[in-house]
């Protein structure tokens, strides 16, 4: 057997292993790491169980909801034959949906192999098209994936050609319909207030990535919670019985009410992005939102949205600056209860909250020695730790394009 491997600075990106006959070579399988890019891991890529290939592998996040996704590439269209090395060493089986370009194909249920350190792979097949394919596996209980290795991709007969097909249409391609993107959020999405050159949202920075068919309407607000930014100005400081802040009068505030207006709001094939889970985690009122209410207050926006023909999409909240050593860390709640959210609801969820600190890892800001005036970490923070310089704005609005893309997002159509 013969292995070819195809490294970037010193990481397995594929390989293809080909069976040898006497002088003759028979089908290949071609390898795709879970720890390389393109595959998209939601959790974090670890090498602390032995026996994996590569430098790593996916360690999953324990929510319906994360997934491990990966980019294969096939020569031409047909059935292929896909086989996902893994291990689980807990008792129970990890079942997972298998999707090949966003559509489900079947479930894999990844029984126990007895031992983290015990790999065992299991194979299915699926049709794909000639060129670029997405296989994601995403967990259809709350104890998430098992560990991933990697995806190997062995190409079936190519299919006959059919005889006398009908020449291509020669009529142009339909006109991208225009469409809008709203906003809601905190201060890390919301435009800068009064001129000020800090803090600045990424959502101030977002429309620099899509198309002139994309219409971007911010309508963050800095140091609202989910439920302030609903409810403004009628939110008090007082604790209801169930430990909630309450609402009087329980009325809408302005800028969800002209988001819901039917003339000028939301409109049939917009989408609403919703990012909060930072000031939402106070102990007083009228921040305060406990758990239950945020997953309610979530659904609920999601809701109204498809009410309207729009399409939600939930974020959860970017992370600050949190330095362990050399590597940023995460530090948000209300993780779990977007993942939730979203998978009661059938709503994508961007995870913000890792993308921005494996951002902050790919730009090497920890260690950091807390002066915001200069370095990496001075050009993308303001005099803290939390909020956004324009440049830093930019990233991480170029984080979530590339998120809409790498999970298949229709808005990803409208990207440049």
């Amino acid at each position: 057997m013969r292995l070819r491997s195809f490294l970037v600075a010193g990481t397995v990106i594929a390989a293809t292993v080909t069976a040898l006959t006497g002088n003759a070579a028979t089908a290949a399988a071609t390898r795709f790491e879970a720890e390389a890019a393109p595959a998209v891991c939601t959790g974090t890529i670890d090498s602390n169980h032995a026996g994996y290939s590569g430098s790593g592998f996916c360690n999953g996040s324990n929510a319906v909801g994360a997934y491990v996704q990966f980019t294969v590439t096939a020569a031409s269209a047909g059935v292929a034959t896909l086989g996902v090395r893994f291990a689980n060493g807990a008792t129970a089986g990890r079942p997972a949906d298998v999707l090949v370009n966003g559509a489900r194909v079947g479930t894999a249920a990844f029984a126990g192999t007895g031992a983290w350190t015990t790999w065992s792979t299991t194979t299915l097949t699926a049709t794909l098209n000639a060129g670029s394919n997405t296989v994601r596996l995403s967990p259809t209980t709350a104890d998430g994936l098992p560990n991933v290795d990697y995806l190997e991709l062995t190409a079936g007969p190519a299919p006959s050609p059919t005889p006398c097909a009908p020449p291509p249409s020669s009529s142009s391609p339909s006109p991208q319909a225009r469409v809008t993107v709203w906003l809601a959020g905190d201060s890390t999405v919301a435009d800068p207030s009064g001129g000020a050159v800090c803090p600045v949202g990424w959502g101030n920075q977002f429309a620099q990535y899509f198309t002139g068919n994309v219409t971007v309407r911010n309508s963050a607000v800095g140091g609202r919670s989910i439920q302030t930014w609903l409810y403004d100005p009628n939110v008090t400081s007082a604790t209801g019985p169930a430990g909630e802040c309450v609402i009087n009068p329980a009325t809408y505030s302005t800028r969800w009410q002209a988001m819901l207006d039917p003339a000028t709001g939301l409109q049939r094939g917009d989408y609403l992005l919703i990012q909060f889970g930072i000031n939402d985690g106070s102990s007083t009122c009228p921040r305060h939102v406990g758990s239950a209410r945020y997953q309610q207050l979530l659904s609920m926006m999601a809701d109204a949205a498809k009410a309207r023909g729009a399409h939600p999409v939930f974020l959860t909240p970017a992370a600050a600056l949190t330095c362990s050593g050399s590597t940023a860390v995460g530090n948000r709640g209300f993780i779990t209860e977007t993942n939730a959210a979203g998978s009661a609801g059938a709503v994508p969820v961007i995870d913000l909250h890792r993308l921005s600190y494996t951002l902050y890892n790919s730009l090497r800001l920890c260690p950091f020695n807390g002066d915001y005036g200069a370095g990496p970490a001075g050009a993308f923070f303001c005099n803290d730790h939390t909020h956004f310089e324009t440049a830093g704005a930019t990233q991480i609005a170029g984080v979530i394009a590339k998120a809409l893309r790498d999970q298949q997002i229709p808005l990803a159509a409208y990207l440049q």
